[in-house]
C-alpha cells in the first residue's frame, strides 16, 4: 500500500533558522529519503517553497478566484512530502517517527485512496 508523509511546519519557522541550520535540516531530510529509496520504500519526495509563493484557486459564483500568498490566516504550511510505497500503516507510522522533521514539526501519515472514500 502507499502512504503519504506530509511535513506540516509552522508558518515562518524557516525564517528563524540560519542558512547553515536550514542546510543541515535539509541534508538530514535528504539522507532520510536516500535510506527509504535504498529500501525500496520511496516513490517520490519533494520539498515545497513557502507560502509567499503559493497561489490558491477556488470557484465561487461560477467564477474562478485566484488568491496570491502569503495567507494571513495560515498558521502552518505543508513544507514537503514523502510518498511511500510497499508499506502498511504500522510501517508508515514507524517511518514517520524516524523522520528528522518530526523533531521540528508535525509529520502527518495518510494512506492514498480515491477521493470518494
Amino acid at each position: 500500500m502507499s502512504y503519504m508523509l506530509l511535513i506540516i511546519e509552522p508558518e515562518g519557522q524557516r525564517a528563524t533558522r540560519t542558512e547553515a541550520q536550514g542546510r543541515e535540516a535539509y541534508a538530514q531530510m535528504q539522507r532520510f529519503g536516500e535510506g527509504l529509496a535504498a529500501d525500496g520504500k520511496l516513490k517520490a519526495v519533494e520539498s515545497l517553497a513557502g507560502l509567499s509563493s503559493a497561489v490558491r484557486v477556488s470557484h465561487a459564483g461560477g467564477r474562478a478566484q485566484v488568491l496570491d500568498g502569503p495567507f494571513a490566516e495560515a498558521k502552518e504550511m505543508i513544507g514537503g512530502f514523502f510518498l511511500l510505497q510497499n508499506v502498511d500503516r504500522e510501517e508508515a507510522i514507524a517511518i514517520a517517527q524516524r523522520c528528522p522533521a518530526a523533531q521540528w514539526c508535525t509529520v502527518e501519515v495518510r494512506p492514498l485512496a480515491p477521493c470518494f472514500m
